[in-house]
């Protein structure tokens, strides 16, 4: 199987499960309960492995370690994601039954500005080597700010793309059913298309992050982007199975950030020191790991009995 076929056939795979998702699965709304989100989680978790797999055989061990690198490293920055979805589906009181509609069309063109930021990415360290120092400097940066990150706070109102679109398209003062837009007489947006285009705006913030992160474990167009699909397919399904207990994950962001630091340290020295695919796959393993155990051990500062006087 040739290079260009493998593409198309890759697509036309995510093309037939989001038909799956939406036609089979998800044809009518429903809130998603915990248990049917952790199926479908480990199925997206299964296919990674079994894609890793195939890539073993198709095109040896390091590839495969740069996928499987490149696939947790996603999928922990995806975690962030969560966070973000679940204040802005707070925020602006989003049903949960009418949620799975909206990430599936969000992460739909997510996929889409992906694959358009990983061809970019790939093509400047191509022809301008430099800018992997600047990718490097951006990671670190990143990380930095993020440790000091103590609480997320969504603003729609302050979104540019948000405020285009409210002076231009009435919306309707409430949800219509699972409707993006609405004749009453004219045209008219419902909030719900409002909760999209804030989730698509915000998703190419996050790539900012993450597909430089992911050229500093290989720069295979391929690995990149399907990486990146799978971790993006995932993240659903993995929204609604730890949506009641992502605020229990308290040191989380000390472990991303410390995630980002270390691989915008592995891009700065990949000319004269590189690191390990296996190396940087055991790190990223072990500070999600560690960030998540603690989390769960260690209470938050406001929820630990204050000694007595």
């Amino acid at each position: 199987m040739n290079h260009l076929t493998f593409w198309i056939a890759f697509n036309t795979f995510v093309v037939l499960m989001l038909v799956l998702d939406l036609a089979v699965f998800h044809r009518k709304p429903h809130a998603i309960r915990f248990r049917e989100a952790l199926g479908f989680s480990i199925m997206w978790v299964a296919l990674a492995a079994a894609f890793a797999v195939f890539v073993y055989y198709w095109r040896g061990r390091a590839t495969a370690l740069e996928f499987a690198t490149g696939y947790l490293v996603e999928e922990s920055l995806s975690v962030d994601n969560l966070f973000v979805f679940l204040l802005i589906f707070r925020y602006f009181r989003v049903p949960s039954h009418y949620q799975h509609k909206v990430l599936f069309w969000g992460i739909l063109g997510a996929l889409i500005m992906r694959g358009i930021f990983i061809l970019a990415g790939v093509t400047l360290i191509r022809r301008f080597h430099w800018i992997i120092y600047v990718f490097g400097a951006f990671l670190i940066y990143t990380g930095a700010q993020l440790f000091r990150q103590k609480e997320q706070e969504i603003h729609p109102e302050h979104n540019p793309v948000l405020k285009m679109f409210r002076r231009w398209v009435p919306v309707t003062p409430d949800y219509v059913g699972g409707r993006f837009t609405v004749r009453q007489p004219g045209l008219f947006a419902t909030p719900l298309l409002m909760v999209l285009i804030v989730v698509e705006t915000t998703d190419v913030l996050f790539a900012a992050d993450s597909i430089p992160a992911v050229l500093a474990i290989t720069r295979d167009p391929f690995i990149v982007y399907t990486s990146n699909v799978f971790a993006i397919l995932g993240l659903r399904s993995l929204y609604f199975a730890l949506a009641g207990m992502m605020e229990a994950f308290h040191f989380l962001h000390y472990g991303l950030s410390a995630i980002l630091i270390f691989i915008g340290v592995k891009m700065l020295l990949s000319s004269y020191y590189p690191i390990p695919t296996e190396y940087a796959l055991i790190t990223v393993g072990l500070v999600l790991l560690t960030s998540v155990v603690a989390s769960l051990l260690i209470a938050p500062k406001e929820n630990r009995p204050k000694p007595e006087a």
